[in-house]
């Protein structure tokens, strides 16, 4: 009973806290390391990695993942705050800087994402990487995905595709994101997009989340 409620605060967008991730240390400190490394190894431990050697070559992959997009997120604040500083009187010129740095950040992000997809590919299958991007993103995209199916079961096989589709986008762009709240707000955004499809689609999402909580009550109440 409890995944449904999970499912159901999914959702809602009233489950982030309950998911949030630790706020990172100095990427230079021993802590940090510590956490990302301790974060990684939970990951790799869902993958049935037998060969110690591999496990430990998957894991650190993904402390270096990682790693590389704190080092870009930190030097973009850098850069920012030099900006403000430096342009403190031209707010119009320091918004144009720190457009341009924004835009070379993107740049970096994606290049890093194609690297690490890249090295992950060269040792795990296919399932495994999808489990790695699950583990990045708190398992959000099968939780999401469940929850609608659980929510509207008369749902077509195509408007699952297409549900399965907008979340499968959203979680490779979270993968990527610097906090759990902008990982949240990844999937926030394509639920957005999935719940106005639903309503384009004849759907009364507000009649089918009422329908599906009374459902989710009834199911407690039977295992009583």
């Amino acid at each position: 009973m409890k995944k449904y409620i999970v499912m159901l605060m999914l959702l809602c967008g009233g489950y982030s806290a309950a998911l949030a991730q630790p706020a990172p240390a100095n990427a230079g400190s021993d802590n940090y390391t510590q956490v990302i490394t301790q974060r990684a190894a939970k990951i790799v431990d869902v993958l049935n990695i037998s060969d110690s050697a591999k496990y430990k070559k998957v894991r650190d992959i993904i402390v270096g993942q990682y790693r590389g997009l704190n080092d870009i997120y930190n030097d973009r604040n850098a850069k920012n705050k030099h900006i403000k500083e430096q342009l403190a009187n031209d707010k119009p010129a320091a918004a144009t800087r720190m457009a341009d740095v924004d835009s070379a950040v993107v740049k970096q992000v994606k290049a890093l994402h194609a690297q690490y997809l890249s090295k992950l590919t060269a040792e795990l299958n296919a399932d495994q990487v999808d489990k790695v991007k699950d583990g990045m993103t708190y398992r959000i995209y099968p939780i999401t995905y469940t929850a609608y199916l659980d929510e509207i079961p008369s749902l077509t096989n195509l408007q699952k595709d297409k549900i399965k589709g907008w979340l499968l986008e959203a979680r490779e762009n979270a993968i990527d994101a610097e906090s759990s709240e902008k990982k949240h707000a990844w999937f926030g955004k394509f639920k957005g997009r999935i719940n106005n499809y639903l309503s384009a689609q004849g759907y009364d999402m507000k009649k089918e989340g009422e329908e599906w909580q009374k459902r989710i009550k009834e199911r407690a109440a039977a295992n009583k």
